[in-house]
């Protein structure tokens, strides 16, 4: 059996509802990088009930207002890899808020249009 790093997760959350809870990112993006993660093992987005989704949506909400009060970011990127092939490496399912700041690329047009680069400009 394999394991399962949120499932045995030992860190202390920084947001908790029913279904789902949030840490900040152990590898992070940019400061305040934070991850959304069901209670419930499952490994994508699309297994999840609605009552989920609307977890999710309420921790993401929530979790945003943490790192705006904290960091002052100047933008966010939501993001969430669906296999593989997507880049998931971690099979449970985690979405991503991942705070911009202003110059931290030196060109952020095209957003999450960027995880393949020569489509990124439209």
């Amino acid at each position: 059996m394999n394991e399962c790093i949120f499932c045995d997760m030992k860190r202390e959350a920084i947001y908790e509802n029913d279904r789902c809870y949030a840490i900040y990112d152990a590898y992070p993006v940019n400061p305040g990088h934070a991850l959304i993660i069901p209670k419930r093992h499952i490994e994508t987005y699309f297994e999840a009930t609605a009552e989920e989704v609307l977890s999710f949506h309420k921790a993401l909400h929530a979790v945003k207002r943490m790192v705006d009060s904290r960091y002052a970011p100047d933008g966010y990127n939501i993001g969430i890899n669906v296999h593989e092939a997507a880049g998931q490496s971690v099979f449970h399912l985690h979405i991503h808020l991942i705070p911009r700041y202003d110059k931290d690329v030196e060109d952020p047009r095209g957003g999450v249009r960027g995880v393949i680069p020569d489509k990124r400009g439209y």
